[in-house]
C-alpha cells in the first residue's frame, strides 16, 4: 500500500484505516488468496505466541509475499521459516552465540567500529551519504566480525542481499544471486573446517558438521540467513532512526546531550518500534481452528501481521505517531514475538546503542544535506530503508 506524500516514515493510510475497522480484516494478495491480516497489538502478541500458528513457507495456505518468493520457498528455507522441531533444533545451535552476556563482550569490538567511522566521516568530505559511509558499514563489519566473513567481500554479498530480499526480483534471478551467495558460504566453511578460527562458521563447521548434526548445504543456508539478516535490517534502522531524528530536533536533543546508557536503551526502543523496519508483515498459517477477535480462523488460512501498525496501535502507544523518546516502547513488535522472535536482536541492540549513543554527540551538527522529499525510499523490498541519506555538519 503507498504511504501519504510527505509521510515517509508512516505505515501507509490504506493499512491504518483497516486497524481502525478491525482487528482481524480478509485481504485480499498478488495471487487472489484471502488470509486475514492482523491489524491490532494484542492479536498480533497473542498469534505469535500461539501454537496453534505455523510459519513452514511450503505448508498450503501460507501467504507468500510474491510469486517470486512462492517460487523459490524450498530453496529459501532456513529455520525462520520452520515449525518445530526442526525450527528448535537449528536454533538451538545458535543460541549460546547470542545471549545477552556473550553479546555484551562484544560491546568494546561494536563501539570501535563505530568510533573509527565516525573518525572516518569526519576526515571525509561532505556532505557524504550516511548509507554507504557509515550505516552499511557497521553492521556488515560487526557481522562479519561474528560469523569470520572477509569484510574485503561486502560489496559482493550486499550485492546479492538486495536481489534476495526484493520482493519483485524475478524467481530465476533470485535463485541464481542466491545460489552464488550459498556457494561463496560453502567454499568458506571448506576452509573453517580446514583450519577453524575463533568464530561463530568455525564453530558451527566443526560441531555441527563433524557431528552429523547437519549437512553443509543446511549450515550454508543458515549462514545466508545470518549474514543478510545480519546486516540489511541495521543499516536500515541505522539510516531511518537518524532521518527520524534529524526531522525531530527535540528528540535528537535527548541523545546529543546524554551519554547515560539507561536513556540512550529507551531511546533505541522507541525507535525500534517508531520505525519497524521489517515492512510488509510476519508470514503465517493456521494449523488448527482458531477463536480470537470475534472471529473463527480455519486451519490452513494465512495471516499477515504487520508490525508498522501493531507498534503504532493507540490502545497501546498513546500519541503513536509522535517519537518520544522517553517513552517505554519495550513491549514493541520489531522483532517478533513467540518462539521465532529474533535471535539476534541483543546483536540488534548493541549495534544500535552504539550508534544512537556515538553519531550526534560526536557530530552535534549533523544536518540533512538535501530536503526530505528528495530522498529516495526502498519501497521494493520488505526490509524498509533509504537508499541513501545525504548528510553534512
Amino acid at each position: 500500500m503507498p504511504r501519504a506524500k510527505g509521510c515517509p516514515l508512516d505505515p501507509p493510510p490504506g493499512l491504518r484505516g483497516l486497524q481502525a475497522e478491525a482487528p482481524l480484516v480478509r485481504i485480499r494478495l498478488w495471487d487472489g488468496s484471502t488470509p486475514w491480516l492482523v491489524t491490532r497489538h494484542d492479536v498480533q502478541r497473542a498469534l505469535l505466541a500461539d501454537e496453534r500458528i505455523g510459519s513452514d513457507s511450503l505448508l498450503p495456505g501460507y501467504p507468500h509475499v510474491s510469486e517470486s518468493f512462492q517460487a523459490r520457498a524450498a530453496d529459501l528455507q532456513t529455520f525462520i521459516t520452520m515449525d518445530d522441531p526442526e525450527h528448535a533444533r537449528q536454533r538451538r545451535m545458535l543460541s549460546p552465540s547470542f545471549t545477552l552476556r556473550r553479546i555484551e563482550q562484544l560491546r568494546p569490538t561494536v563501539q570501535g567500529i563505530v568510533d573509527d567511522l565516525v573518525d572516518g566521516l569526519l576526515a571525509g568530505p561532505k556532505p557524504a551519504d550516511l548509507v554507504s559511509a557509515f550505516a552499511l558499514p557497521v553492521p556488515s563489519l560487526v557481522i562479519c566480525h561474528v560469523l569470520g566473513v572477509p569484510y574485503e567481500d561486502h560489496e559482493f554479498f550486499q550485492r546479492t542481499s538486495r536481489l534476495l530480499i526484493a520482493r519483485e526480483t524475478a524467481a530465476e534471478t533470485a535463485l541464481a544471486a542466491q545460489m552464488e551467495l550459498v556457494g561463496y558460504l560453502d567454499q568458506l566453511i571448506g576452509r573453517k573446517l580446514a583450519e577453524p578460527a575463533d568464530d561463530l562458521l568455525s564453530q558451527l563447521a566443526v560441531e555441527q558438521l563433524q557431528t552429523g548434526q547437519m549437512s553443509r548445504q543446511q549450515l550454508a543456508m543458515m549462514s545466508l540467513l545470518l549474514l543478510v539478516g545480519g546486516h540489511e535490517t541495521s543499516a536500515d534502522m541505522i539510516a531511518l532512526g537518524t532521518l527520524a531524528l534529524l526531522t525531530n530536533p527535540d528528540q535528537l536533543a535527548v541523545l546529543r546531550h546524554t551519554d547515560d546508557p539507561t536513556v540512550i536503551a529507551r531511546a533505541t526502543e522507541e525507535l525500534l518500534r517508531y520505525l519497524s523496519v521489517a515492512h510488509g508483515g510476519r508470514r503465517r498459517v493456521a494449523l488448527e481452528d482458531i477463536e480470537i477477535a470475534g472471529e473463527v480462523i480455519r486451519a490452513g488460512e494465512g495471516l499477515v501481521l504487520p508490525s508498522e501498525i501493531g507498534d503504532r496501535d493507540e490502545r497501546v502507544y498513546p500519541r503513536p505517531d509522535v517519537l518520544d523518546l522517553h517513552r517505554d516502547a519495550r513491549q514493541h513488535l520489531a522483532f517478533g514475538f513467540g518462539i521465532h522472535q529474533c535471535l539476534g536482536q541483543p546483536l540488534v541492540r548493541v549495534e544500535l546503542q552504539a550508534v544512537y549513543g556515538t553519531l550526534y554527540r560526536r557530530i552535534p551538527t549533523l544536518a540533512l544535506a538535501v530536503e526530505p522529499s528528495e530522498l529516495e525510499f526502498k519501497e521494493e523490498g520488505f526490509v524498509y530503508g533509504v537508499h541513501e541519506l545525504p548528510v553534512t555538519w
